[in-house]
């Protein structure tokens, strides 16, 4: 998909929006798990989630392969769309993001913020999708899809930067929503040759790559009904899986519980907002904590835009007391 070179150079590309994000190890977190941990803060980009770092790089190419592009089209649960959002805005390009309805109220008006026309259509992600490629095919807008190599080889920036930090690490825990940063992670692994095991995370409302990745092909399913919205994928991408199967030492599924759990835990622990996918990390090396033992864990914390209303019924003065 792309070598260290690309990877250096998108890092370079990224680097002129985006600080390299902090690794932290934090000492409560460490005392939860009963060994070290890192934890990636993507929850700290100009977006609030590393999907930024995608939607930097395809503009990128895009702009400069097609100067008068007349604006670009897609669909999202909030973190893809802001992040076109925000690269689009920087490049002068009108951006049209399509959501489901019933869609974080607060990642809706993030997207309008930065300046995106925002559509609301469907029940879920995959109809609204479906309805942006429509639009797209009788407009002439652009349509960028959730998975393609250039967001890949954008948010693979994180990647990098976790690795050279803490080329130790024994297991990385990283979510999966349409699979971009998984595959990220995997492949800045495999270029810097080194031997961290990766662990993908879905919830058990929506586990259609995990459903996959144990059949060994591709397995849709019918609803995708968690509350950790950047997990809420029905169908898998083809080429997201096939790097996952290869790459993936498993994936875990987690209870929108557990990730409430997780929240709560980032929260007391770190004194940091993570959204429901970005906590699925530490919510499944919560669940695998007989197994870490003695182990360098990584946690991606992917995102921390999350709706204040879902944060007070998890976090806040509706939510059960931590452990």
């Amino acid at each position: 998909m792309f070598d260290l070179t690309d990877l250096e150079r998108a890092h370079a590309i990224v680097g002129q929006a985006v600080p390299a994000t902090p690794a932290h190890a934090w000492p409560l977190l460490a005392a939860r798990l009963g060994t070290e941990v890192v934890v990636k803060h993507e929850n700290h980009t100009p977006i609030g989630a590393f999907k930024v770092r995608g939607g930097l790089v395809y503009l990128d190419r895009l702009k400069r392969e097609r100067p008068n592009i007349p604006g670009i089209i897609s669909a999202t649960r909030g973190n893809h769309g802001q992040s076109l959002a925000f690269a689009a805005s920087r490049h002068g390009i009108p951006a049209v993001i399509y959501v489901p309805r019933g869609n974080s109220v607060e990642k809706n008006r993030a997207m309008k913020a930065f300046g995106a026309e925002l559509v609301e259509h469907g029940e879920d992600f995959q109809a609204a999708a479906e309805e942006a490629q429509r639009r797209a095919q009788f407009t002439g807008l652009h349509m960028v899809q959730s998975f393609h190599p250039d967001l890949v080889l954008g948010v693979a920036t994180y990647a990098l930067e976790l690795f050279r930090n803490a080329p130790d690490l024994d297991i990385l825990y990283v979510p999966i929503g349409q699979g971009s940063g998984i595959c990220g992670c995997i492949m800045a692994r495999d270029l810097l040759d080194l031997k961290t095991e990766i662990v993908g995370v879905q919830s058990t409302q929506a586990p259609s790559y995990a459903l996959s990745f144990a059949a060994g092909k591709i397995v849709t399913t019918e609803t995708s009904n968690t509350l950790a919205d950047g997990m809420a994928t029905r169908i898998p991408d083809a080429n997201a899986f096939a790097l996952i199967r290869k790459g993936a030492a498993r994936i875990v599924q987690v209870t929108d519980d557990e990730v409430a759990a997780a929240i709560r835990a980032y929260w007391t622990d770190t004194h940091n907002l993570a959204e429901g996918a970005g906590a699925g990390a530490l919510a499944a090396a919560l669940q695998e904590k007989p197994k870490l033992s003695g182990k360098r864990v990584g946690l991606v914390l992917s995102g921390g835009n999350i709706d204040f209303d879902l944060f007070r019924r998890w976090v806040g003065t509706d939510a059960p007391a931590m452990a």
